[in-house]
């Protein structure tokens, strides 16, 4: 990530980051299947941040 950047935003984009990963494949398991998928998971192409940050 570039340093060129407010630390606010840089906090945010480092936040969504981290909610883009799979779900643990126990939690697959346990729950059998009803949980699959991420709700926050994201693709950069196709879903972008609404980040309502001042520059």
């Amino acid at each position: 990530m570039g340093s060129m950047k407010s630390s606010k935003k840089k906090t945010a984009l480092a936040s969504a980051m981290r909610k883009n990963k799979r779900i643990p494949v126990f939690v697959v398991a346990k729950t059998n299947r009803r949980i699959r998928t991420n709700p926050h998971a994201r693709n950069w192409r196709r879903r972008k941040l609404k980040l309502h940050i001042n520059r």
